[in-house]
């Protein structure tokens, strides 16, 4: 006989957050986790139910004729947790659905109801974060499921697996197996490829200038740099393209050579010096909003040098434990709660002069902004440091970004003065400028991509000694400096972030998984923090382009965010916008249907660079060059994958052809039997072959790069160091030589 059904079943996604709710709703209420989704469409064809599987339309897992009816499966991996749940279920008088506060939670809550269902009344509890209060005020004040919501985000994972399942096997087709196209994905990585081929582009300039180092009659020193002569102003950055890094057109200024700055240099080296101007200029800054997911996102990565991804772990960490805020928001609100505890412990650290005359708030402007969240910001009333919380590593330092974030918040605004000197030497003029914090007001708490503030209060100063109109100076020092003009800077995740979220292009809780995949799918790699597209990524951005330029457009897929929106405020239905996206002459399905046949693989998979006589061609194993030699087979060699594209030139594409046609040079010989040891790269990485044209059996075979040293025949030679040198030379052509291809 059945208990007495005495407890709510809440539901949650992870242990940590159940564990954590258990303790603040008491013996009356049974908390288990989900684990995240419970059902999901189909990871592929085993999971599709025999039933379905001779249907046309099971493979993508949505049946366009049944008006875009998602077929949902429990995984093998959650069948478990869902007898576990149902078993639960069986003992409780009521069924809370208390997943996160967004389209994602609202749809795991949704799943959830669909597939244990229950006989016992449903109620949704959500909260912003994990506090005793925050857990008890949300219990009383329960809703139902929200639809609209759900219907978003169902309709933002049909889109999704429409747009995959219908461009990903033509990019196998066309160019290389295993590749993938995303609704957002495909954008991001083509924001990245546009940025290289503008690199590539790119032809620097030169310009020359002065710098003179001046000192006043009481002997206290400042530098002022040239800005014009005769009455015309010198050519600085600001005057030129920064795509092209030519001067730009209808720039009238003189353009100084090193023959011109030298000739100028000796001629005022003797010439009188004094100041003919100074002027001052009041200027307050005001503190920036409390942390959105992206902001969060992008200063962790300046400041932290962490990556998106691990910025939403850590922050996930903290906000389960209680500590913050929920971390997938676009609102830059603060409750009336936090700025009372924020403007508390600023008047008790700082001091009342730093407050705010009044209470801020602040307005979200993110395009598409959603569900009305708070920002990010410490939990609860007291507002702890990182210390008081006993908090350590990483965990530390971005709870302190936040704190710092919400601190200045509520402080008062920094005052500065600039001082600007105009000094004169004959026909040229000099300008020296300073800068004075007068009152530092938030500064103390947070400077924009500094991580020590105090340390960023001292760079904010940038004195002069005291000048007067007419004073003479005297020159110590006559300097002429050579700038080149720089190309486009690549993006980096914060940039890229901050681009995606101004074009309106993906939501919060999407960036960090947007990054991960272009990186984990081969299309973008990260060194020193950019992002590098690879020639993967360069080819498969033209044929999307090429062919498809809507799916990868930044206005038309920030119109489809847009359109999501509608549908999760309830202004609009999710049918007429699928049929329009997949439906039709215009429609993804048709689309592929037509150009799938005017693909040529070749041309898809051959890339041309300008200035570089050979092709880059893109193949199974990486990219190579290709180049019409005098036999009747074209000469190739693979391209190193340290390389960026833009890196490329024809000396360095010649150089790789030519190491190519030398063939392999020994490194040294093996102790044992005197035969040359060779060092190659294959497809999975570097290896060492011993003899000439003999395999190594120990070559890499699997998809991990081998350590040189793990092969078993060579094993002790390498631990006692008895490969017997060449030639430095030879050993370090040998070491750069691109991988054969085979």
């Amino acid at each position: 006989m059945a208990g007495k059904r005495s407890k709510a079943l809440v539901i949650v996604e992870s242990p940590a957050k159940a564990k954590k709710i258990s303790g603040f709703l008491g013996p009356n209420y049974h908390v288990l986790a989900s684990m995240g989704h419970v059902r999901d469409l189909p990871a592929g064809a085993a999971q599709v139910p025999a039933a379905l599987k001779k249907e046309d339309w099971a493979k993508i897992g949505v049946n366009v004729e049944q008006g875009f009816q998602p077929l949902y499966v429990v995984p093998p991996e959650k069948k478990k947790l869902v007898t576990e749940l149902k078993d639960a279920l069986k003992n409780a008088d009521q069924l809370i659905l208390a997943t996160d506060e967004d389209r994602e939670g609202e749809s795991i809550g949704w799943h959830l109801m669909e597939v244990l269902k229950p006989k016992v009344p449903v109620k949704r509890m959500v909260f912003g974060e994990i506090t005793k209060e925050a857990i008890q005020e949300a219990i009383g004040v329960m809703r139902d499921v929200d639809e609209n919501l759900v219907a978003a985000q169902e309709t933002r994972r049909v889109l999704d697996r429409l747009y995959g399942y219908r461009l990903s096997p033509l990019l196998w087709k066309k160019i290389a197996p295993k590749l993938s196209a995303g609704r957002v994905q495909s954008v991001a990585v083509r924001l990245i490829v546009t940025r290289e081929l503008e690199r590539m582009a790119f032809r620097s300039a030169t310009y020359w200038d002065l710098k003179a180092e001046l000192t006043t009659e009481t002997s206290a020193k400042f530098t002022a740099e040239l800005t014009s002569v005769g009455g015309r102003r010198v050519a600085s950055g600001k005057d030129f393209d920064e795509n092209t890094g030519k001067l730009k057109p209808n720039a009238d200024v003189l353009l100084l050579d090193q023959p011109n700055v030298e000739a100028l240099r000796d001629r005022l080296t003797n010439t009188n010096w004094l100041v003919s101007n100074v002027k001052d200029r009041s200027e307050i800054r005001r503190p920036y909003p409390p942390f959105t997911t992206s902001t969060l996102q992008q200063e962790a990565n300046r400041k932290l040098g962490i990556s998106s991804k691990e910025t939403m772990q850590i922050a996930q960490r903290l906000y389960e434990d209680g500590l913050i805020t929920y971390m997938r928001t676009d609102s830059v609100n603060l409750s009336g709660e936090a700025i009372g505890a924020s403007r508390r412990r600023i008047e008790e650290k700082y001091g009342q002069e730093y407050l705010s005359p009044t209470p801020r708030q602040f307005t979200t402007k993110a395009k598409g902004a959603q569900e009305a969240h708070e920002a990010i910001r410490p939990a609860g009333k007291l507002m702890p440091t990182a210390d008081e919380h006993g908090l350590s590593g990483q965990s530390a330092r971005l709870y302190t970004l936040i704190w710092m974030r919400t601190m200045a918040t509520q402080m008062a605004d920094a005052r500065l003065t600039f001082i600007t000197a105009t000094i004169a030497a004959a026909d040229a003029e000099f300008r020296a400028t300073g800068r004075h914090v007068d009152f530092p007001g938030f500064f103390r708490a947070y400077v924009e991509g500094v991580d020590d503030p105090e340390a960023a209060l001292d760079d904010q100063e940038a004195a002069l000694p005291p000048l007067r109109e007419s004073q003479p100076l005297s020159l110590g020092q006559l300097d002429s400096l050579k700038h080149e003009t720089k190309p486009p800077a690549r993006f980096t995740e914060a940039t890229l972030i901050r681009e995606l979220e101004s074009d309106g292009i993906g939501r919060p809780s999407t960036y960090s998984s947007i990054i991960s995949t272009i990186q984990d799918r081969g299309y973008v790699r990260k060194v020193s923090n950019q992002l590098i597209p690879t020639f993967t990524a360069m080819a498969v951005t033209r044929l999307l382009e090429q062919h498809f330029p809507n799916l990868v457009d930044i206005k038309f897929t920030a119109q489809m965010e847009e359109q999501l929106d509608e549908v999760a405020a309830g202004t609009a239905d999710r049918l007429p916008y699928l049929q329009k996206f997949y439906c039709g002459g215009d429609g993804l399905d048709e689309q592929v249907k037509s150009h799938e046949e005017q693909i040529d693989p070749r041309t898809a998979c051959t890339i041309d660079l300008d200035g570089v006589e050979a092709k880059v061609r893109v193949g199974r194993y990486g990219p190579f060059l290709q180049k019409t030699g005098t036999g009747l087979e074209p000469e190739t060699a693979s391209i190193p994958d340290d390389i960026a594209p833009a890196d490329i030139t024809n000396e360095l594409a010649e150089k790789w052809l030519e190491l190519k046609r030398q063939g392999p040079q020994s490194i040294g010989s093996h102790p044992e039997h005197g035969l040359p040891v060779y060092l190659l790269s294959g497809r999975f990485g570097p290896y060492l072959q011993v003899g000439e044209m003999s395999k190594d059996p120990d070559a890499p075979t699997g998809r991990q790069q081998a350590s040189l040293c793990q092969h078993r025949p060579l094993r002790p030679v390498c631990e006692t160091r008895q490969i017997v040198p060449l030639d430095p030379e030879d050993r370090r052509r040998a070491e750069h030589r691109p991988r054969r291809r085979r």
